[in-house]
């Protein structure tokens, strides 16, 4: 354990990010040589001896926090590598992508400051790689049954990783050309440079997973020819079904979806283009919008030169503490955050660059075809309905939405060739008898589909990359027991949950 009154002798200090100027002449990531191991190791010294750890359930994973902080407060990477990688496949992707759940469970974040779990978590994971912990561990023997895992997101690369080192042999249809799903294309450089995941898709390759990219399942191959290939498939393809806008002028020139936008610039970053042929340079930029989508916009726009950002969020203003209505520690309290691309934002324009309470009324045309400005006005908190007198229009040449996606893809064959269920919600749906065991299996009209399972958003809906390898984990566990009978596999208990999130 580490000292039971590190707590209040050391104060909170998260490892500080680079300089605002600096991040907003490249790309590379916020922390980019700043993860301090001393500063780290203190940090990790405040984990009190809590006797209940609420952390644990604050993460998806189950992550043992207060074990590999102990190791970590004493130097021991190894150890907290070991603890570490125990339950969670791709610590280097939640230690730098994940909105840290397990902070706000904390039990200092009762009345005082959490330890900063994240930042402890990423130079663990980032420290083993550096030592050499992290060798690929390939099965010892193989079982003789095949899997196929349709989509290479976290929740099919974990699902994958998990079945390749148990004996079976894996094989990974990725519809892009790249593997990593959003992780490759949704998430910007600055948040997490691809050099991580390129290391850990090599370690897989290593492991024996075998990856087939450019292979559009439901749609050049039909997934019912897979699952005769095969003796079980796990569905991991996300929820990519993008919300719309339906307001006057959505037809114009200059709006887009904001992960159509990430993507190109994405693709600047991996070689695919000089510069994107959709840029923020020059241009005032809305961003219509209030989570993480949002946020990455607005960090890509910053660095490719627009003129102005603003971004609206329908929902009003929170504040600083943690309302009545989300109690410590079961839900991931919505309170006023800055994100670094907030930071950034007002680091060069002084101030902001969000609108609360706003919502968009129509769009308005300026040269023939091209959206000229955005006509908002601001909104009753619960209703959400636009308040008289409030209607304002902004400068708006390029339209970023990005508001979220409502459940798989409607125009992919995937669900009918392999007459998959929908829920309530428009995700696949999965059976609820087995998902108390493991979370995953299918469901058909008829009952649960044989050998076919289902991880991540596909089946959760839109969520958090530590939430979609806690899918992905549970998955490869029940895939375990359908093929074998029997698994030793940990399947994470909150991956059979709903997300506690606000």
């Amino acid at each position: 354990m580490t000292d039971p009154h590190g707590f209040l002798k050391t104060p909170r200090r998260p490892v500080p990010a680079r300089r605002v100027e600096e991040r907003l002449d490249d790309w590379r990531e916020v922390y980019a040589g700043q993860v301090l191991l001393p500063l780290v190791s203190e940090q990790a010294g405040r984990c009190m001896d809590c006797g209940i750890p609420f952390c644990h359930s604050g993460c998806p994973l189950g992550n043992l926090i207060p074990e590999w902080n102990a190791y970590a407060t004493r130097g021991d990477w190894r150890a907290a590598a070991e603890r570490l990688h125990a339950t969670n496949n791709f610590p280097e992707f939640t230690g730098r992508l994940c909105p840290a759940p397990c902070e706000d469970a904390c039990v200092l974040a009762i009345n005082t400051d959490p330890v900063t779990i994240k930042n402890v978590e990423q130079a663990i994971a980032d420290e083993a790689w550096e030592r050499g912990y992290t060798p690929p561990r390939p099965p010892e023997r193989l079982s003789g049954k095949s899997v196929a895992v349709i989509g290479s997101g976290p929740a099919g690369l974990a699902a994958a990783q998990q079945l390749t080192r148990i004996g079976h042999t894996v094989a990974v249809y990725e519809r892009a050309d790249r593997v990593g799903g959003l992780l490759r294309y949704g998430i910007p450089e600055f948040k997490m440079e691809k050099q991580y995941l390129d290391r850990r898709v090599e370690q897989m390759r290593a492991e024996g997973t075998k990856f087939r990219t450019c292979v559009d399942v439901g749609g050049d191959l039909d997934a019912r020819e897979l699952r005769r290939r095969h003796d079980a498939v796990v569905v991991a393809v996300g929820a990519m079904e993008q919300r719309e806008l339906p307001v006057p002028g959505r037809e114009l020139g200059g709006i887009h979806q904001a992960m159509d936008y990430l993507t190109l610039a994405n693709r600047v970053r991996e070689g695919d283009y000089a510069a994107t042929p959709l840029s923020a340079e020059g241009k005032h930029v809305v961003i219509i919008g209030g989570g993480d989508t949002a946020s990455d916009c607005l960090g890509t726009a910053l660095r490719q030169g627009a003129a102005s950002v603003v971004q609206l969020d329908i929902n009003p203003e929170p504040g600083d503490a943690r309302p009545d209505t989300q109690p410590w520690p079961v839900t991931h309290p919505k309170v006023f955050r800055i994100s670094h691309a907030h930071q950034e934002a007002r680091g060069r324009e002084g101030s902001d660059p969000r609108l609360f309470a706003s919502a968009t009324l129509r769009f308005e045309e300026g040269s023939p075809g091209q959206v000229r400005a955005l006509c908002l006005a601001e909104v009753e908190p619960v209703r959400r309905s636009p308040l008289p007198g409030t209607e304002r229009a902004v400068p708006a040449e390029l339209v970023l939405i990005a508001l979220g996606f409502s459940g798989p893809e409607r125009h992919s064959g995937l669900r009918e060739q392999l007459g998959l269920a929908l829920d309530d919600r428009g995700n696949f749906a999965r059976d609820e008898a087995f998902a108390a065991l493991a979370g995953a299996a299918a469901e058909t009209g008829g009952g649960v589909l044989d050998g076919v399972f289902v991880a991540g958003d596909a089946g959760r809906g839109q969520s958090l990359v530590v939430w979609a390898i806690a899918e992905g984990r549970a998955a490869a566990a029940a895939t375990d027991r359908y093929l074998t009978g029997t698994t030793v596999l940990p399947a994470p208990i909150a991956a059979t949950d709903r997300p506690l999130v606000a």
